[in-house]
């Protein structure tokens, strides 16, 4: 059978339901597990293979990487030494795609659509780390994918399961959070931010290939560059042609449930109005950027602007109160938390009530405090999860749950990202038509929402 849901005694006398094998047991038997297959396993990748493992829903069958046998993969391979390794995810589908019912792809921002795109249209559901993709086109054909081969699909913003989630969506249903129309999302501590030379004109001179690394599979469909140190490890994250910048990177940890409940969909201009060390190559030092959203149904139109940068804070309000650290963010790579002036995370004002939010799944405070001990006995109660966001993804494959974070829900806040990089990339303000998806005043800008054509031998994945 498919899912192989039965058991049968060696003898063939009786036949079990693995469900009830689980039950009894009190663990999820094997043929009751989703066929994992995990697309980049180091750093953020490898964190999302063990989470994934960790639920007790996953066979972890398949393991990807570029750089496999790095010391940053040693992990993941040590935990799952008998499972086959690959360096080229078109190499694993072709040899093991009858044992794969689904993949997490864990890889740089510009490589998230050929990998999420070739496993859909062979049938696997996906589970992608945010943002989904680097270009507003690339977003949309994901999107259109997932609706296309009908799987399940969840980009990797785990906030959208925990706290956050459950109270942003009872608070704006019970009438608590109205009447929006201002925003300010921000992230301004070191995370994502490296020691760049604002006046370099030119990407750094090429070196060594580590012995290890398939240099060319990791470009992918990115034009070619020789390799070199500060593109790897996440320095990619850093330049326009692999990354998104802080803004994709933290934007979908603290602007994801205003995105979703306030129903913003896609802005109609973006305008930056602050970017420091601003060149073509790189992100900026500090970005402030604002997305401009129309009246929807009753909601009236409502102006988001993002900060970021360690000089770039957003305006406090009165009554906002001490910061702190965030223990719903998870620390760097380095495991070393700072204190920082401001936390990531997101004001949001209403007409009568404003919020201060953090990041990932941290709750919304009401402010000043005073008004929120006049609140306190008159606010809903919040549901709780019935899941984390990986058990949520594997209960998805198996038809249990409906992905919280869906490509029909992370695409369009996706999009914004990818509009807000584009101002940022261009130094321009953009005026976008909501209804036929095109940059209506700049023409370079409209071309770059496609962005440069594939490198050669990689034109396929657009044609799925």
């Amino acid at each position: 059978m498919k899912r192989r849901h039965f058991i049968q005694t060696a003898a063939g006398v009786s036949i079990i339901p693995s469900a009830a094998l689980g039950n009894i047991t009190n663990h999820t038997a094997p043929s009751d597990k989703v066929n994992l297959a995990c697309v980049g396993v180091g750093h953020r990748g490898g964190n999302i293979a063990m989470s994934l493992h960790e639920t007790g829903l996953a066979n972890i069958v398949a393991l990807c990487d570029v750089d496999m046998g790095a010391e940053h993969t040693a992990k993941v391979i040590k935990a799952f030494p008998n499972v086959p390794r690959f360096q080229d995810f078109r190499e694993m589908f072709e040899k093991m795609g009858d044992e794969i019912e689904a993949v997490s792809v864990g890889t740089p921002d510009f490589s998230h659509f050929p990998i999420t795109m070739l496993a859909m249209s062979l049938g696997k559901h996906v589970y992608v780390e945010k943002p989904m993709a680097r270009t507003f086109d690339e977003v949309q054909r994901m999107m259109d994918g997932a609706k296309k081969y009908k799987v399940a699909t969840q980009m990797g913003n785990q906030g959208h399961s925990e706290a956050n989630y459950f109270q942003f969506k009872t608070w704006v249903e019970h009438g608590i959070i109205k009447d929006v129309t201002k925003v300010s999302a921000h992230m301004n501590n070191r995370r994502r931010w490296h020691s760049w030379d604002p006046k370099m004109q030119s990407f750094p001179a090429g070196q060594a290939v580590p012995d290890t690394m398939d240099w060319d599979t990791w470009l992918m469909t990115a034009r070619h560059h020789d390799y070199h140190k500060d593109y790897h490890h996440g320095q990619w994250r850093c330049w326009y042609e692999f990354g998104m910048g802080a803004l994709g990177d933290w934007g979908a940890h603290t602007m994801d449930t205003v995105h979703e409940f306030l129903d913003l969909g896609l802005p109609y201009e973006v305008n930056p109005t602050r970017l420091d060390g601003h060149n073509p190559f790189f992100f900026p030092m500090s970005s402030t950027i604002e997305f401009k959203f129309p009246k929807r149904g009753d909601m009236p139109a409502l102006d988001l602007t993002w900060y970021d940068g360690l000089d770039n804070l957003p305006p406090i309000p009165k009554g906002y109160g001490v910061s702190g650290l965030d223990p719903n963010i998870p620390p760097p790579s380095d495991g070393k938390l700072e204190e920082v002036k401001l936390n990531p995370g997101k004001i949001i004002y209403g007409k009568d009530l404003t919020f201060k939010g953090k990041s990932h799944g941290s709750t919304l405070e009401i402010i000043p405090e005073d008004k929120a001990k006049d609140m306190a006995s008159s606010l809903p109660d919040i549901p709780e999860s019935s899941s984390n966001h990986f058990e949520n993804f594997l209960l998805a494959c198996k038809g249990e749950e409906k992905c919280r974070s869906s490509f029909d829900i992370a695409g369009p806040l996706s999009q914004v990202f990818a509009l807000g990089v584009l101002a940022q990339r261009l130094n321009a303000k953009l005026i976008f038509d909501r209804k036929s998806k095109q940059v209506t005043n700049n023409p370079l800008a409209n071309l770059l929402l496609t962005d440069v054509a594939p490198r050669k031998g990689w034109e396929e994945f657009y044609k799925l």
